[in-house]
């Protein structure tokens, strides 16, 4: 059966307009998929911890050579990356903050980003092996980054596209719910327009 891994990112709980859209989004496809599984990592609710040394040191090691701390340290980290490889689909949501994605989104990054699990060295170049996957980011922002002026500081998109691809998943669809800072007009119209291109290309899917 197919599934959908849902990440949301943002610390701001119902208030979240990528969040929203993200969930949306999942649900019209899950249901175009009659019934298709989601699974749903709410960072925002449930932070993953940042890696520290004894992450660092466990997921670098043969399972026989972790201590119990590193085992279990390991084997959270093994649960996310199985989670990743079992989707199909993979929907991510973040805030634009400080011109990159919140830190939770990136500690999720850390831990699933595993040589040999998601991708792997060779003569020739890193090869991702997380591929064949279709992933939409939802990237909300007060300001407008997608075009513009302000398109330089906008380094979330460049960085997830990188991570990603580097993992095999090349097949990215980004929806912006932006401009939400310049008024409740304004929000309403970037809101209409992230629903409108959600299932535009939930129809596509």
């Amino acid at each position: 059966m197919s599934s959908i891994l849902l990440v949301t990112s943002s610390p701001r709980g119902d208030e979240s307009l990528s969040s929203k859209v993200a969930i949306d989004l999942a649900n019209t496809l899950s249901a175009k998929g009659n019934g298709t599984s989601v699974i749903h990592r709410d960072l925002g609710a449930n932070p993953i911890p940042h890696l520290d040394t004894v992450t660092t040191s466990a997921i670098r090691k043969p399972a026989e050579a972790r201590n119990a701390e590193e085992a279990a340290a390991a084997e959270y980290s093994d649960k996310l990356v199985d989670e990743l490889m079992a989707a199909d689909t993979v929907v991510i949501a973040t805030g634009l903050i400080n011109f990159n994605i919140y830190s939770t989104l990136k500690s999720w990054i850390d831990n699933v980003a595993r040589a040999g699990l998601t991708f792997r060295y060779t003569e020739n170049g890193p090869i991702g092996l997380a591929s064949g996957k279709k992933v939409y980011v939802v990237l909300s922002s007060g300001g407008v980054y997608s075009e513009g002026p302000a398109v330089g500081m906008n380094h979330a998109v460049p960085y997830l596209k990188t991570v990603l691809g580097f993992m095999g998943m090349t097949d990215i669809e980004v929806i912006y719910v932006e401009g939400v800072a310049f008024g409740p007009e304004a929000a309403q119209k970037a809101i209409a327009a992230a629903q409108a291109r959600s299932e535009e290309l939930a129809l596509a899917a």
